[in-house]
This record gives structure tokens, C-alpha cells and sequence, in this order.
């Protein structure tokens, strides 16, 4: 009895620490790839362009309006009707962002860019929800201020069948230094050099 314990102590644990080693190993890598490249197009004129805009477009927004359109957007990912969905992703930013993961040659698996609410203001890939502000990835970069970054856990994407964490990082207007929305990219570990 206390073998079998021991193995499905040891079944449950290995694969947590695996993750956890694993983040630790590609940590470096992933903090050089911020800082060598995703913060160049990051904080480029049509990223910081189209946040600010949208920043004044949804300055009056309240928690139940945010909810109301997150529930839409969850809606639309479902079928059916993807207006809001194809709003997004048809826009300036999206198609921008759309051509930096095509042109990671696999290293970005998705990229999305949130405002100062934690709503999508453009994005690569269709996203499980449109608001962000209830989860780390915002909160941990937006939500500190401008050197705000998270880089997640490594974990085994089924879709993709790779090891891909999300890194996440607060974009500044550049004129202000002021915190005003954030990214998050999706990298796929075995492209990382």
C-alpha cells in the first residue's frame, strides 16, 4: 500500500516539477527575447497607436459594460455570429501583429495586445476571451506600471503538441513613460535559440 502511495505521489509531482525546471531552464532565453526583440515591435508606433486610441474609446467603459462585451466575445468563439470577433482581428493592429508571428518562422505561437482595461485591442490568433484584466498577464504587467513583466510557467500545449509559455509585458506611451496596456506573447519553446 505505502508503494503504491509513493507512486501516485511521485505521478503527480514529477510532472509539476518538470514544468517548473523547465521554466527555470528557458527563463534567461525568454527574458533576452523581450528585451532584444519584443519590446522593439512592441512599443512601435502602430502598437502604441492603436492602444491610446482605444484607451480613449473605452475611457467611460464600467465593469458591468467590460463584462457585457467579454460574454459577446466568449459567445462568438462558440459559432455563430463573430462580428466583434472579426472586428478585432480585421483591424490595423491585428494585421500588424498577424505578420510578426508569421514572421517568428514558428517562435510566436500568438501575440494579443490589451488596453488600460485589459481589452483586446489586437491580436494574431482568436483569444478564449476579450477581457484580460482578471488575469496575471495583465494584472502583473498594465497593473504594476511600466516595467511591468510576467513570463508564465512552460507547459505542454496539446493543440500544438509544443512547450510554450506566455510572456507578457506593460507598453508605455513613449512621450509620457506612463503605463498604458500591455502584450502578451505566446512562445514556443523549441523555436527559442
Amino acid at each position: 500500500m505505502q508503494k503504491l502511495f509513493i507512486f501516485i505521489v511521485s505521478i503527480l509531482i514529477f510532472p509539476v516539477l518538470a514544468t517548473n525546471t523547465l521554466a527555470d531552464e528557458y527563463t534567461p532565453a525568454l527574458e533576452k527575447l523581450v528585451d532584444t526583440q519584443i519590446k522593439n515591435w512592441a512599443q512601435s508606433t502602430e502598437v502604441v497607436s492603436a492602444i491610446k486610441a482605444q484607451n480613449t474609446k473605452h475611457a467611460n467603459l464600467d465593469q458591468s459594460t467590460i463584462d457585457a462585451l467579454d460574454k459577446k466575445w466568449r459567445l462568438e468563439t462558440i459559432g455563430g455570429d463573430r462580428t466583434m470577433i472579426n472586428e478585432i482581428l480585421g483591424n490595423d493592429l491585428s494585421k500588424y501583429l498577424q505578420n510578426i508571428k508569421e514572421q517568428s518562422a514558428g517562435l510566436y505561437s500568438e501575440i494579443f495586445v490589451m488596453d488600460n482595461k485589459g481589452l483586446n485591442v489586437g491580436q494574431s490568433d482568436v483569444t478564449s476571451d476579450y477581457w484580460q484584466g482578471d488575469e496575471g498577464k495583465w494584472q502583473k504587467t498594465y497593473g504594476v506600471g511600466p516595467n511591468g513583466r510576467l513570463i508564465d510557467e512552460v507547459e505542454f500545449d496539446d493543440s500544438s503538441q509544443t512547450y510554450q509559455s506566455q510572456v507578457s509585458i506593460t507598453i508605455v506611451d513613449p512621450a509620457t513613460n506612463a503605463a498604458i496596456g500591455a502584450v502578451t506573447v505566446g512562445v514556443n519553446i523549441v523555436a527559442l535559440k
